[in-house]
């Protein structure tokens, strides 16, 4: 009968840290992200918000899969679902280095750990569920699109790469 709540919970909990960096962050966005050089192929800032609700939604379910298919917090579970927290952790860091500390240069180094767990999470999951880790996949795009858009902004920002110089 509680399955239903354990459910929610891993889904929803990746949402957690994602409302509390755009809010913490969202009076940077306009001020300060509008003005970087950013390419082309940047997608709008609208879409933001509607692909994390997308992405975090798949990734908490997936987690969900795991932590139940593993009989919940075993030893089994520890390096699957500890590969999953890391790269969360990580996931929710970005956003204060990016636009909090304006530190492009941590941001990058922060992203490109956060790609390495979350190739390293899927990898893991694979041989437990197949559906939980096919539901990280897309996630896994739009890292690789937010990973070169990171590099591109790092690039070509040069007197931003190391933070907020007031």
């Amino acid at each position: 009968g509680r399955m239903w709540a354990y459910t929610v919970g891993f889904t929803v909990l990746p949402h957690v840290g994602g409302f509390l960096g755009w809010f913490i962050n969202r009076k940077e966005i306009p001020v300060w992200y509008e003005k970087l050089k950013k390419p082309s192929w940047c997608p709008p800032r609208k879409i933001f918000p509607l692909a994390w609700t997308v992405l975090y939604t798949g990734m908490g379910y997936a987690s969900y899969l795991i932590w139940n298919d593993l009989g919940g917090c075993s030893s089994k579970a520890v390096i699957p679902l500890g590969l999953y927290g890391a790269q969360l952790a990580l996931n929710w860091a970005w956003p204060p280095f990016f636009f909090g500390a304006r530190n492009l240069r941590m941001a990058l180094i922060d992203i490109l750990l956060l790609d390495g767990l979350a190739i390293g999470t899927l990898c893991s999951w694979y041989r437990i569920n197949k559906i939980a880790a096919l539901l990280m996949v897309p996630y896994l795009g739009w890292l690789a699109m937010a990973t070169c858009l990171t590099i591109r902004i790092w690039k070509d920002n040069p007197e931003q790469k190391t933070g907020k110089s007031e």
